[in-house]
C-alpha cells in the first residue's frame, strides 16, 4: 500500500502536530535526529540546534504501511540547520534505524564539507554506515576520493583505497590526476580528535610516486591548532656548521600553547628552545628561552671572544594587552649571556642585528593622544665593550620617553589649538663621537657620554579665512620652552642646564587657481609662508639626540620647523615661496607636483651653526637663500612614478636626486629606484653616491614567473646586490628557488667581500612546507 504526494515541503513543527497523518510522518521519520541529539556528521563532528526546522521537498513520497519504509523519490531535498542532502531517492526504514540515498547523492553540511557518492546506507543517527564512490570537499579546499567509506562508532570514518589531495581538478581534463596526491590504502577521519591518518600510502606528483608513506596524521579541515611535530628545516653557517630544526607544537587549550624546538649543528653541538604563547581576553604575551653548551667555541674567530664562551642562552618576552578602548601596553624585552647570540644562532623573532627593548603605555581618545616608553637599544654584535668600535656601550638607554598631544573640541577666537608635550631622558656609558670632520667643532659628538634630558612643551594656534576671490589666509601663533639639563663630561659640552623659549608668528596664503577643459582638470596654487621667531637659544651648545637627520626637500619645504625632532628648533624670520599642482585628466592620468625655495629673511639662521652633529651643514638651508626644492609624481591605474630633487640656488647644479617608479601589469610586475647624493665631505663622504636598484617579476604561464632585481652602485662600479628566482605558485603547491648575491661598497669606495646564498622554498598546503621563501625588494 503507498500513498503519492507530489512536490511537498513539511516543516518538523507541522509534522509533529498531524502526526496521525501517514505521509507527514516522513517529516519525522527523516529528521536525522541524529543532528538534534549527538551532532554527528559524515564526516567531522558538528553541532546544531535540537529546535531547527527540518524542510523536505520531492517530486513524490512514497509510504509503504507493511515495510515501514518512507521514501522521498525524484528531485528530493532535505535542509535541516544549515545542512543539506540532496538525492534521486531517499528512503528511510522504520524497522532497522537505516536512513538510504541513493543516486547522485550530496550532502552539504553547514561547516561547509560537501560530500558526494553513488549511494548512501547509514543509520538515523550516523554512527554506522557504508557509502559508495565517496568523495568530499572539505571546508579547506581539500578533497578526498574513495572507493568506498565506513562511518564507525560515530566518530570514524574511513576511506578504502583513498586519494587525499589539496589541489583543484583540472577543468580541462578532469580525470587527469593533480599536481600532487597521498594515494593510502586507509585514510581515517577521526571526528572527536579532529585527525586524519594515512595508512600505508604513497605521496605522488602528476601521478608518479614520489615516496612511500607507511603512515602519518594531520589535523582535519576544521582545526586551526594541533599538538605534533612540525616540519624540520635546515640551515649551514660556516662556524655552527650543518643543522637540522625539529619543532614539536603542544596544544595545551585553545589560548595557550608550547612549541619545542631541538636543532643538532655539527660544529656546536644541540640548541634547545621553548616558546610559550598565552591569549587571555584583553591580549596576548610570549615568553621564548634557547640555550646550547657549544661543542666547538674555538670555531669563533678570535676577534669575537664572545661567540667563544662555552656555555650560550637567552630569554626574551614580549606582550600586548588592552587595558580599556582607550589605553593599552605592552613590552619586547630580551636577555641574552653575551651580546650576539641569538644573532648567531638565528633565534626567530630576536635575531636581528639591532634590538629594542622597550616598555609602552598608549592612551588614544577622541583627539587626545599619549604615548609613554622606556627604551634600550641593543647591538648584536661579537666585539668586547673595552674595544672603542665598539657600539653597544654607545648606545643609550631612554627612561623615558613621552609624548602627549591634546586639541580641544572645541574652536579657540575661531580657530584650532594644538598643545604638545615631549619628555626624553637618556643615559649612556660611553661617548659616541669620532674625530673633527668638517667644521670647527673639537669633534663629531652623537652621542653624549652620562645623563642628559629635555622637556618640551608647545601650544599652537591657527585659523584660515577665505576671501572672496578664494585666497586662504591662514595666521599662526606658537609658543615654545624647554627646559634641558647635561651631565656629562663629553668634550665640549659647555654647558650644564638651560632652559629655551621660542615664540613664532606665522602666516600663511593660499591661492588656489582652478582650470577646466573638456579632457582634464588642473589646480594651481601658488602658496607663501612667513614666520617670524626669535633666534634659537644655545644653537647647537646642547646634544642633539633626536634631530640628527633630516633632509630639505618638497616635502619638508612648508614645515613651520624643518629639523627632525625637538632637540633643535629653527629660530629667526623665515620665508618660504612655492607652488603647488595637481591635475586629473579624462584618460585616467592624474598629476601632482610641489616646487620652491627657502629665505632666511632676519636673525640667526639655525641651520648654519655649529652643531655635535653638524646638522644643517650641506642641507641646502644653511645659507640666506636656500637651494631650489620639486618633486612631481605621475600616476595612471597600477603604473606610478615619483621624482624630485634639490638643486643649487647658483648653479641650478644637482644635489640630490631622487626616482621610484612601480607598475603591475597582466604579465608581471617591475620597479625602478634611483638615488643620487652629491658629496659631503662634512659627513665623510669625499664622492658623489650614486645607485640604481632595478627588479621585477614576470609572469612564463599563469603559474611560473621569474624575479629578479639588482642594486648599482655607479660611483665604484659595483653590483651592490642581485637576486633572482624562479617560483611556482597554484592553490595548492608552492615553489621557489633563489640565488643572491652581495659585495657592500665601503665608505671610502672599496669593494667589500662577496657573500653569495642560495636558498630554496617548497610548500604543499596543508601537509609540508621546507626552507623560506626570498624577499626581493619592491615586489
Amino acid at each position: 500500500m503507498g500513498l503519492n504526494v507530489t512536490r511537498s515541503v513539511l516543516p518538523t513543527w507541522f509534522a509533529r502536530l498531524a502526526c496521525g497523518t501517514a505521509v507527514l510522518c516522513l517529516a519525522g521519520g527523516i529528521s536525522l535526529p541524529a543532528y538534534a541529539q549527538t551532532g554527528d556528521a559524515l564526516v567531522g563532528n558538528i553541532q546544531t540546534d535540537p529546535n531547527a526546522q527540518l524542510l523536505l521537498e520531492s517530486d513524490e513520497l512514497v509510504y509503504d504501511i507493511n515495510a515501514k519504509t518512507i521514501s522521498a523519490v525524484g528531485g528530493v531535498q532535505i535542509d535541516y540547520d544549515g545542512n543539506r542532502l540532496v538525492a534521486r531517492q531517499v528512503t528511510y526504514d522504520q524497522n532497522t534505524g537505516r536512513l538510504k540515498a541513493m543516486g547522485k547523492v550530496e550532502i552539504v553540511e553547514k561547516d561547509g564539507n560537501r560530500i558526494y557518492a553513488d549511494n548512501l546506507d547509514i543509520t538515523d543517527d550516523f554512527r554506522e554506515g557504508f557509502v559508495n564512490a565517496l568523495r568530499v570537499e572539505a571546508a579547506d579546499n581539500t578533497r578526498f576520493a574513495a572507493e568506498s567509506a565506513e562511518r564507525i562508532g560515530g566518530e570514524l570514518t574511513t576511506f578504502n583505497n583513498g586519494i587525499y589531495t589539496a589541489c583543484e581538478p583540472c577543468r580541462a581534463k578532469p580525470d587527469k590526476a593533480p599536481l600532487w596526491q597521498v594515494r593510502a590504502q586507509k585514510i581515517v577521519w577521526n571526528g572527536k580528535k579532529k585527525t586524519i591518518r594515512f595508512e600505508r600510502g604513497r605521496f605522488e606528483m602528476f601521478g608518479m610516486p614520489l615516496a612511500f608513506l607507511p603512515a602519518f596524521e594531520i589535523a582535519d579541515p576544521t582545526v586551526k591548532r594541533k599538538s605534533g611535530f612540525l616540519m624540520p628545516s635546515y640551515r649551514y653557517e660556516t662556524d655552527l656548521g650543518y643543522g637540522v630544526s625539529v619543532p614539536y607544537f603542544w596544544a595545551l587549550a585553545p589560548n595557550y600553547d608550547l612549541t619545542l624546538t631541538g636543532t643538532g649543528y655539527t660544529k656546536q653541538g644541540f640548541l634547545g628552545e621553548a616558546e610559550w604563547r598565552h591569549r587571555l581576553a584583553n591580549g596576548a604575551y610570549s615568553i621564548k628561552l634557547a640555550g646550547i653548551s657549544q661543542m666547538n667555541p674555538d670555531e669563533f674567530n678570535d676577534s669575537e671572544p664572545e661567540d667563544q664562551s662555552k656555555n650560550r642562552g637567552m630569554i626574551g618576552t614580549s606582550g600586548a594587552f588592552q587595558i580599556n578602548p582607550r589605553w593599552s601596553y605592552g613590552w619586547n624585552v630580551m636577555a641574552q649571556t653575551d651580546k650576539a647570540f641569538a644573532y648567531r644562532y638565528g633565534i626567530e623573532g630576536y635575531d636581528d642585528y639591532n634590538i629594542t627593548n622597550q616598555i609602552y603605555l598608549t592612551g588614544l581618545h577622541d583627539r587626545n593622544y599619549f604615548d609613554l616608553r622606556f627604551y634600550q637599544f641593543l647591538v648584536q654584535e661579537s666585539i668586547p665593550d673595552s674595544n672603542t668600535s665598539a657600539s653597544e656601550p654607545k648606545q643609550p638607554w631612554v627612561l623615558p620617553s613621552l609624548d602627549y598631544a591634546y586639541t580641544p573640541t572645541q574652536s579657540v577666537a575661531g580657530g584650532e589649538l594644538n598643545f604638545d608635550v615631549n619628555l626624553q631622558a637618556l643615559h649612556r656609558d660611553r661617548e659616541d663621537g669620532t674625530t673633527p670632520i668638517g667644521l670647527t667643532r673639537s669633534g663629531y659628538l652623537s652621542g653624549a657620554e652620562g645623563n642628559n634630558g629635555r622637556i618640551t612643551a608647545e601650544a599652537e594656534w591657527k585659523r584660515s579665512f577665505i576671501s572672496d576671490n578664494g585666497l586662504v589666509i591662514t595666521p599662526l601663533l606658537a609658543l615654545r620652552g624647554d627646559g634641558m639639563y647635561v651631565d656629562s663630561d663629553s668634550i665640549g659640552v659647555t654647558r650644564s642646564e638651560a632652559f629655551r623659549a621660542m615664540a613664532t608668528a606665522g602666516l600663511e596664503a593660499r591661492w588656489p587657481i582652478l582650470f577646466s577643459s573638456t579632457s582634464s582638470t588642473h589646480v594651481l596654487e601658488p602658496t607663501a609662508q612667513l614666520f617670524v621667531r626669535n633666534n634659537e637659544p644655545y644653537a647647537g651648545d646642547m646634544p642633539n639626540e633626536d634631530a640628527q637627520s633630516f633632509v630639505f626637500d618638497a616635502s619638508s619645504l612648508f614645515d613651520r620647523d624643518k629639523f627632525s625632532g625637538y632637540d633643535r628648533v629653527e629660530g629667526g624670520t623665515r620665508a618660504n615661496l612655492g607652488i603647488r599642482y595637481s591635475g586629473t585628466f579624462n584618460n585616467g592620468w592624474s598629476l601632482n607636483g610641489i616646487a620652491g625655495q627657502s629665505f632666511q629673511l632676519g636673525g640667526l639662521n639655525s641651520f648654519a651653526t655649529d652643531d655635535f652633529v653638524n646638522a644643517g651643514a650641506e642641507s641646502g638651508l644653511e645659507s640666506s637663500r636656500s637651494d631650489y626644492v620639486a618633486m612631481i609624481g605621475a600616476s595612471r591605474g597600477a603604473f606610478n612614478l615619483t621624482t624630485g630633487g634639490r638643486f643649487d640656488k647658483d648653479s641650478f647644479e644637482v644635489r640630490r636626486a631622487e626616482v621610484a617608479s612601480t607598475t603591475a601589469g597582466q604579465y608581471g610586475t617591475m620597479f625602478l629606484k634611483y638615488a643620487f647624493i652629491a658629496a659631503q665631505p662634512t659627513y665623510g663622504f669625499e664622492d658623489d653616491r650614486h645607485e640604481v636598484t632595478l627588479g621585477g617579476s614576470a609572469k612564463l604561464t599563469p603559474n611560473w614567473r621569474v624575479l629578479g632585481s639588482g642594486t648599482y652602485d655607479i660611483i665604484s662600479d659595483t653590483l651592490v646586490k642581485r637576486t633572482a628566482a624562479l617560483a611556482y605558485d597554484d592553490e595548492c603547491f608552492t615553489y621557489m628557488m633563489s640565488y643572491t648575491q652581495e659585495q657592500p661598497v665601503t665608505a671610502d669606495g672599496n669593494q667589500g667581500d662577496k657573500t653569495t646564498t642560495w636558498g630554496f622554498n617548497i610548500s604543499f598546503r596543508t601537509l609540508w612546507e621546507f626552507g623560506k621563501p626570498v624577499d626581493i625588494g619592491g615586489i
